[in-house]
């Protein structure tokens, strides 16, 4: 049976783990890398992902997408500002969700997702040495239903069989509690490029139960990194006049610096910012360049609010769970951003301990969903280990006066399933339209709606009278389904989902087959492009034979040197047949010419043996002569 596979898909970085011998185990890329950078580049036919899309950011800002988890699930009116802050352009696509625009092709985030999805279950494939299709894919604990919906989505895309959504901090929890033993309570700080989370756990007798989860989806590294580039970009500005945000590849070197900045502060008081060459004054062409020092304190000055931010949700999931910061065993930090000196300090001061930095903040996540995977296949390794985690979010229905009726309030342990039952508000009223809503505010317009269900064909009635039975039911990936009937008469109506940001089923099946002929046509992309390296590999060997072999004859090292030359022309010219041609050619003569260099060399020692065993005699003659 192949192996199932745990994947942090993260804003910034992702990583894939596998069980193997009862312990989970991040899998390297084929770069040899642990994490994986969640970064897709378009390049004429070619689609690069990782670090190779990383490192020509800079030259292709307006098609190398990056932090785009921050838009997957989301609607437009909830992006914008993030939508403004990347070089490449974000819109508003159909239903009010959200396309990214690449070479003048509009794509999905789940789309793009699903690259780095597929970049990673390809090469753990390669290394383990069997085909993944198996996984369990992490997301933030407050990530909301669309956001979810999304998310899997995206693996579906990449072709893979998505066995469960998990949240990230219990994720986490479960790769810290693995090998424990005694009964403790956990609070996850799960700090990431795009999102923030914290969440309560119960760890003991393998029973991992969430208690409470909070957080904040807007809130990450990232938007550390975007007030380091706001304090450069205005520096800049003061001094030349000119906004570097506007220009896509400036733009694109100061994100890639600022992050970098931020990563050296966590170890250092202060960094050298040095950006040659940023731009060009518009007026004298000359280079402009920008270098800064950034100290940790004035990094922290340009953070306050963001650092202020992450106390609330620790103070909700405290409430929430009914705990004091007295009663919490372990702080996990989970997250590349939990690294920032600061935010530990806050941990500290909230929880009033140390963080357990036991775990890689970077890999944790990972790591645990590889024990989920290991879990739903019945490891035995694993022994008897139950998740039982929670809904971030209150569910609910809007009802008359714009207000919220909670189905299924937050932190209710899933799966779960609550039904409840309305009524229409005017006479003969022939339908009813159930908008679903996400969210704590008490009136609908402040919360997101998920979706709205029409329900038809209501026989007349007076108001009142009819009995429409709504069911909420949440999965064990925290995903809503919903139904409804009306019990009166016994009649049962069909919903319909109408303007939600995640994609309908033929468009899910229409970009797995588009990722299908893709696959195919990267597969043929990379033949082609062995066969050319192959050739001219085989041409350089085939010039160094020429130089070490000196006893073939002329004819032979001429044949070989046109062979050669047609190779390297084959080459240039990227043409099929002619690399084929060209290839079996060479092969020939570089054959033919290694045998004619053996016979002429052998045939060199034969005409030399006698002569040189006479030399030797001589030698040996004069060294041994006998004495007089």
């Amino acid at each position: 049976m192949p192996k199932a596979v745990g994947i942090d898909l993260g804003t910034t970085n992702s990583v894939i783990a596998v069980m193997e011998g009862g312990r989970p185990e991040v899998i390297v890329n084929a770069e040899g890398a642990r994490t994986t950078p969640s970064v897709v580049a378009y390049k004429g036919d070619e689609r690069l992902v990782g670090q190779i899309a990383r490192r020509q950011a800079a030259l292709n800002p307006k098609a190398t997408l990056f932090e785009v988890k921050r838009f997957i699930g989301r609607r437009w009116d909830e992006v914008k500002e993030e939508a403004a802050r990347v070089p490449f352009v974000v819109k508003e696509g159909p239903g009010g969700s959200v396309r990214i625009e690449v070479n003048g092709q509009d794509l999905a985030p789940e789309q793009v997702s699903a690259e780095v999805l597929r970049k990673l279950v390809q090469d753990a494939s390669a290394k383990l040495g069997e085909k993944i299709r198996d996984v369990v894919i992490t997301v933030p604990a407050y990530f909301d239903n669309s956001q979810r919906e999304a998310t899997k989505q995206a693996g579906e895309i990449a072709g893979l069989n998505v066995l469960r959504v998990i949240n990230e901090p219990t994720a986490a929890a479960l790769a810290y509690g693995l090998e424990r033993k005694g009964n403790e309570t956990v609070l996850v700080f799960d700090l990431g490029g795009g999102t923030f989370d914290v969440t309560i756990l119960e760890l003991g007798d393998g029973v991992f139960e969430v208690k409470s989860t909070s957080g904040d989806t807007h809130l990450g590294g990232a938007d550390f990194d975007q007030r380091i580039v706001a304090w450069l970009a205005g520096e800049f500005q003061k001094e030349h006049n000119f906004d570097l945000r506007k220009d896509p590849q400036a733009l694109q070197r100061l994100i890639e610096a600022a992050e970098k900045a931020k990563i050296e502060l966590s170890n250092a008081s202060e960094t050298t910012i040095s950006l040659p060459f940023i731009t060009f004054d518009p007026e004298t062409r000359t280079p402009l360049h920008l270098e800064r020092t950034l100290t940790r304190a004035k990094f922290e000055e340009l953070t306050a609010d963001l650092l202020r931010r992450v106390r609330q949700p620790v103070e909700q999931a405290l409430a929430d769970a009914k705990l004091s910061a007295s009663q919490i065993d372990e702080v996990i930090l989970v997250g590349g951003s939990t690294r920032i000196p600061a935010v530990k300090r806050i941990v500290k001061d909230l929880i009033g301990k140390d963080p357990n930095e036991s775990v890689n903040p970077d890999e944790a996540v990972a790591l645990g969903a590889a024990v989920q995977a290991g879990i739903i296949q019945g490891d035995s390794n694993l022994g008897d280990i139950v998740l039982v985690d929670v809904t971030p979010l209150t569910l609910g229905v809007e009802v008359k006066g714009g207000m919220v009726a909670p189905m299924i309030p937050r932190n209710t342990t899933v799966p779960a399933k609550k039904t409840e039952i309305y009524t229409t508000a005017e006479n003969n009223q022939p339908g009813v339209e159930i908008n679903v809503l996400q969210g704590e505010r008490p009136m609908a317009a402040d919360n997101k709606s998920l979706g709205r269900f029409k329900l038809e064909g209501i026989p007349p009635m007076p108001a009142g009278r009819p009995q429409i039975e709504v069911t909420f039911d949440i999965d064990a990936n925290g995903i809503l389904h919903v139904t409804a009937k009306e019990k009166t008469s016994g009649k049962e109506a069909s919903i319909r989902i109408e303007n939600t940001t995640t994609l309908d089923k033929s468009d899910v099946e229409r970009m797995v087959r588009e990722a299908e002929q893709n696959a195919e046509a990267d597969r043929k992309r990379r033949e082609k492009v062995e066969k050319r390296n192959n050739l001219d590999s085989l041409r350089v060997q085939a010039l160094a034979q020429l130089d070490e072999q000196a006893g073939a004859s002329e004819e032979a090292k001429q044949k070989l040197k046109a062979a050669a030359d047609e190779a390297e022309e084959a080459v240039r010219s990227d043409d099929d047949s002619r690399i084929e041609s060209a290839q079996k050619r060479l092969e020939e003569e570089l054959r033919s010419f290694m045998t004619a260099a053996q016979q002429g060399s052998q045939a060199q020692a034969s005409a030399a043996g006698p002569q040189a065993q006479k030399q030797d005699d001589d030698v040996i003659d004069a060294d041994f002569k006998p004495a007089d």
